[in-house]
C-alpha cells in the first residue's frame, strides 16, 4: 500500500472497532478503511462509496442505513465496525531541538503552562545556552498535557520535554469572567457614644481626701540571670519591628535568582580576558561634524534608495575595516607560541540584549559600502533583539566595536572579547568648546578608546591605529582615495 502523506494523515479520522479483537485482520481493514478515507480527502461517505467496490476483497459489507450520521460497515457478516469524527487521544512527545556542534547543553525556560492550547509552530519555551536561545516550537495544535522536564533544568539534544494532546478543532474558548463579586457588607456604625450629662445636673460628690500610698513590699526582691530570659525568634523580632515602623519605610527583602547560561558565559569570557590579556587603553577624540553634516544632508535620500537609515556605526566600521588593513598586527591574534595574521576582516559588534550582551559578527567588512554595513547591522540587531541568532552568527570576528553612545555614555575603557587582540569603544557626542585654527569654536565630540593587547600590540601601533580611525571618521575620502 502507498505511504500516506503528512498532510493527508491528518484529515483522517479515528474508527471504533466495537467487538473485534485486535488481530492482524482488523488492523489490515482499519488500515485500508483509513487509506480510502484519505484519499477521499476526508470525506467519509465517499470513501463508503470507494470501500463497498472492495467489499469482497477487504472482507466487509456495507449495512443500509447510517448511526448518527455515520455509515455503518459490517465485518464477517456479525461484526460491526462504524467510522467517527472524533479522534482518539492522540498525545504528541516534543524533544530537544538539535543543538550547534559546539552546544552540549542548555536549561529549559517554560513560556506555556500545562492545560494551555498552543497552534502548530508556536513557541512553547526556549533552552537557554551560552550562546544563544534556541526556541522550543509545537509541532502540532494541541493542549500540553505535561512538562517532562521542570522549568530551570538542565536539558541536552534529543531529550523529550513536553506532552501535548493533538487537537484538530478551534482553541477552546475562555470562560466567561465570574459575574461581579458582590460588594462587602456595610460595616456596622460605630456605637455611640455616651450622651453627656444635662446641664446642671450633678456629677457626684468631689473627693476631699487623697487616695492611700500602696504598700512597700517587706520581703527580699528576686531577680532572674540574663541567660533565663528567652530570646525572641528573628523573623517575629522582624515581623513586630515591621509593624512599629511607619507605613512609608516598606519592606526591606532580598531575593536570589539563578544566573542564566548566557550571563555566566559572558562573566566566564570577561573574567577570562583579565586573567590573560595584558590590557592597555589608549583614548583619542573625534570631531562629529562632518558626518554629521553629511547624515543630515543625505539620510532622506539614502533610507529611499536602501530601505535603511544611515548612521554613525557605518562610518565608523568602514575606518576600522580601512586601519585594520592598513595595520595587520591589530587584526592578528596570539595561538599559543605563535602569531595568527588574518588577511580578512570581520567586525564583531556589540548589542546590548534583555539577556545579556551579544557580539555578532559582520563579515568581510572592508569589501562592503556603507548600505550594506547598515543593513547588515539592522539585520543582525534585530536577530539579537528577538532572541534569533545563531551560533554562526556570533562565531569568528577580528575586532569588535562597542558603542555605548546610544545609552549616552561619555567615557569607558571596554574590555576585549577575547580571543580577539583590541575593541574600540564608542561614546555620545556632546558639544564641547575646542580650538579651531586658533579660534574657540563649539563643536560635536566623541571620545574613543582603544584597549588592546599588550603582549601583542605595542603603544606606536595602538596610538596610530586610533588615529587612523578618527582620519577616516572626520574625512571619509581618507579611506575612498586610500590613502
Amino acid at each position: 500500500m502507498a505511504m500516506l502523506s503528512a498532510n493527508l494523515l491528518r484529515k483522517i479520522p479515528r474508527f471504533h472497532l466495537r467487538g473485534v479483537s485486535f488481530t492482524p485482520e482488523k488492523a489490515c481493514i482499519a488500515r485500508n478503511i483509513k487509506s480510502s478515507i484519505a484519499f477521499s480527502e476526508g470525506c467519509q461517505w465517499r470513501a463508503y462509496s470507494q470501500l463497498a467496490k472492495h467489499q469482497q476483497t477487504l472482507r466487509i459489507r456495507p449495512v443500509l442505513g447510517a448511526f448518527q450520521s455515520q455509515p455503518i460497515w459490517e465485518l464477517n457478516g456479525c461484526k460491526g465496525l462504524q467510522t467517527s469524527h472524533y479522534h482518539y487521544d492522540e498525545v504528541r512527545i516534543v524533544e530537544t531541538p538539535p543543538f550547534a556542534e559546539s552546544v552540549s547543553e542548555g536549561d529549559v525556560r517554560w513560556d506555556k503552562g500545562v492545560g494551555d492550547f498552543v497552534e502548530e509552530d508556536e513557541v512553547v519555551g526556549e533552552i537557554e545556552t551560552d550562546k544563544t536561545s534556541i526556541p522550543v516550537p509545537a509541532p502540532c495544535r494541541g493542549v500540553i498535557l505535561e512538562f517532562l522536564i521542570p522549568d530551570g533544568e538542565k536539558v541536552v539534544p534529543g531529550q523529550q520535554l513536553l506532552k501535548i494532546q493533538v487537537s484538530a478543532g478551534d482553541a477552546p474558548k475562555k470562560a466567561a469572567p465570574d459575574a461581579a463579586a458582590a460588594p462587602p457588607p456595610t460595616p456596622p456604625p460605630p456605637a455611640a457614644a455616651p450622651a453627656a450629662p444635662p446641664a446642671g445636673a450633678s456629677a457626684g460628690p468631689i473627693p476631699s481626701t487623697p487616695p492611700p500610698a500602696p504598700s512597700i513590699p517587706t520581703g527580699p526582691m528576686t531577680s532572674k540571670p540574663a541567660s533565663s530570659v528567652p530570646i525572641q525568634p528573628a523573623a517575629a523580632a522582624q515581623q513586630a519591628m515591621s509593624a512599629e515602623m511607619p507605613a512609608g519605610y516598606g519592606v526591606r527583602s532580598e531575593q536570589r535568582v539563578k544566573m542564566s547560561r548566557m550571563r555566566q558565559r559572558i562573566a566566564q569570557r570577561l573574567k577570562e580576558a583579565q586573567n590573560t590579556t595584558a590590557m592597555l587603553t589608549t583614548f583619542n577624540e573625534i570631531d562629529m561634524s562632518n558626518i554629521i553634516a553629511v547624515r543630515n544632508k543625505h539620510k532622506d535620500a539614502f533610507i529611499k534608495k536602501h530601505g535603511v537609515k544611515l548612521g554613525f556605526m557605518s562610518a565608523f566600521v568602514k575606518a576600522s575595516s580601512y586601519a585594520l588593513k592598513e595595520m595587520p598586527v591589530v587584526n592578528a591574534v596570539i595561538d599559543e607560541n605563535e602569531i595568527v595574521y588574518r588577511d580578512y576582516v570581520d567586525i564583531s559588534v556589540a548589542v546590548a540584549t534583555p539577556k545579556g550582551l551579544v557580539v555578532p559578527v559582520l563579515r568581510n567588512s572592508d569589501g562592503m559600502s556603507f548600505a550594506d554595513v547598515e543593513k547588515g547591522l539592522n539585520e543582525l540587531g534585530e536577530k539579537a533583539r528577538s532572541g534569533t541568532l545563531a551560533v554562526e552568527d556570533m562565531d569568528g570576528g577580528t575586532f569588535t566595536i562597542s558603542n555605548g553612545g546610544v545609552f549616552g555614555s561619555m567615557f569607558g575603557t571596554p574590555i576585549i572579547n577575547p580571543p580577539q587582540s583590541a575593541i574600540l569603544g564608542m561614546h555620545a557626542s556632546f558639544d564641547r568648546p575646542v580650538a579651531i585654527n586658533g579660534k574657540v569654536e563649539i563643536r560635536p565630540m566623541m571620545y574613543i578608546a582603544l584597549t588592546y593587547d599588550h603582549r601583542l600590540i605595542d603603544g606606536r601601533e595602538a596610538v596610530l591605529f586610533l588615529r587612523k580611525i578618527k582620519a577616516g571618521v572626520e574625512d571619509p575620502s581618507i579611506y575612498l582615495l586610500e590613502m
